[in-house]
């Protein structure tokens, strides 16, 4: 199931998936996610959208990389994937995108439900 979002304050849906995504999977806003991840990227001298950047802020606030089994590379779906976890937040990677799946649901700002995920990240249970 997809449910449409966007937390970009000005709408804007190309370029900051990132922020998006993120901030969705972490309850907070897109100004203190973009902050956070610029200021992460300060830190590592890497821009705020490189996969270290956003692996260790979002390790910082409780989640962990996880990766999709290469079984079947183009055929295991987004959609497939909020079937197989209906429970937990997850930020999923395509390799050119980036959305959040909780219980089970897809938000985004389009329907990417038929992407490829290749990794994931998940909220760790306290």
């Amino acid at each position: 199931m997809w449910e449409q979002v966007n937390l970009n304050p000005n709408g804007k849906q190309v370029g900051d998936c990132t922020v998006r995504a993120i901030s969705l999977a972490t309850g907070k806003n897109w100004h203190e996610t973009y902050f956070g991840l610029v200021l992460q990227g300060a830190v590592m001298c890497d821009m705020p959208s490189a996969n270290s950047v956003t692996t260790a802020f979002l390790r910082k606030n409780g989640f962990r990389r996880r990766t999709i089994p290469d079984d079947c590379p183009d055929c295991y779906t987004i959609a497939e994937f909020c079937n197989d976890h209906p429970k937990g937040t997850f930020v999923i990677g395509t390799g050119s995108h980036l959305t959040t799946v909780i219980d089970g649901t897809l938000w985004d700002s389009w329907d990417s439900q038929n992407e490829t995920p290749v990794y994931y990240f998940e909220k760790s249970e306290d």
